[in-house]
């Protein structure tokens, strides 16, 4: 008995010594963001010698996105990935990156996430319970129709078409004359399918591994936004960790960022790809009105600029080098 207690006590402290971090989010685990957090957890084994490790569940196993801020926000969870428009309503300056147009490019998006105006805003979030730790590529949303093409906003007149629940992309939707519907992305697929909407808008991989491209004809490359994800942990979590564990954190979610871009891009070029093979008609970019498109939007740029938070972010970017260089 002496023999099994001394056992059972060093097996106990053992374990004291290992802080788990579960993170839950709503991707499938072929999805790029989901290899990169397996990627960021094995760095973040490796770094701690064992001590902090990272227990995934994907696939919406512990709720949807809503669901896991809230439990983020309670200390019930320690981290998730949603979308940046998805932190509207917490935090302000999060708009920003919902507006369309913002950036200029890709390489500029990455200019402006990994810099100053980045890490304001994945800590602007901190008094509500949400610290953000690294951004994922999730691309350009375009618009993909299922009986017309889309050139020129006077296309989406009269149209349905569902969008995220985001006040922005829902303000973004009237601009140009559609009619915004805000339906889970679990639902879309049927909703196309019934007719509830006509059209949707997101990024070529969530066009084609959600298998849109069955019920939608056509895909038009106008990318109008290019919303990130945001991996988040929870600042009861984060107060709870000693200094050493947070900075390894943050190596390994900066590094797993860096990772999951290369991967995102070989999953775009895959996906759009097959929506050629599969035979869906796709309107390039050089095809489309985007000074009309722009146009449109700008009265929602005049209302956010209005905004002291987001006024000040969205000069920021304007005035970053590359947005000068390309505009």
């Amino acid at each position: 008995m002496l023999v099994l207690f001394v056992l059972l006590s060093a097996a106990c402290t053992h374990e004291s010594k290992v802080r788990v971090l579960k993170l839950a989010h709503g991707l499938d685990t072929e999805h790029p963001v989901h290899k990169s957090m397996v990627y960021m957890a094995e760095i973040l084994k490796e770094e701690s010698g064992g001590s902090l490790v990272i227990s995934i569940y994907p696939s919406a196993q512990l709720g949807s996105e809503r669901q896991c801020i809230e439990l983020l926000q309670i200390g019930s969870l320690d981290m998730t990935k949603v979308s940046a428009s998805a932190l509207e309503g917490f935090a302000p300056a999060y708009k920003v990156l919902s507006l369309p147009f913002i950036f200029d490019n890709r390489e500029h998006s990455y200019e402006i996430l990994d810099g100053a105006v980045g890490r304001e805003i994945l800590l602007s979030s901190e008094k509500y319970w949400l610290r953000g730790l690294t951004f994922y590529d999730a691309g350009s949303r375009s618009f993909y129709t299922k009986d017309r093409p889309v050139k020129h906003p006077d296309d989406l007149k009269g149209l349905s078409i569902r969008v995220m629940k985001s006040p922005t992309a829902m303000e973004m939707i009237n601009s140009f004359g559609g009619n915004p519907t805000p339906i889970s992305w679990g639902e879309l697929y049927t909703s196309l399918q019934t007719g509830r909407v006509d059209a949707a808008e997101n990024n070529p991989p969530s066009f084609f591994h959600s298998h849109h491209y069955e019920v939608c004809k056509y895909y038009c490359l106008d990318e109008h936004t290019s919303v990130p994800d945001v991996l988040l942990i929870s600042t009861i979590t984060w107060e709870q960790m000693k200094e050493k564990e947070r900075k390894w954190l943050e190596d390994a979610a900066r590094r797993s960022s860096l990772y999951q871009r290369k991967l995102w891009i070989e999953d775009e070029k895959e996906s759009m790809r097959q929506l050629e093979a599969a035979g869906t008609i796709i309107i390039a970019s050089e095809e489309i009105d985007r000074e009309a498109f722009r146009d449109a939007v700008e009265p929602m740029y005049e209302k956010a600029s209005s905004d002291p938070v987001v006024g000040q972010l969205i000069e920021r970017i304007k005035q970053s080098t590359r947005y000068e260089e390309n505009n």
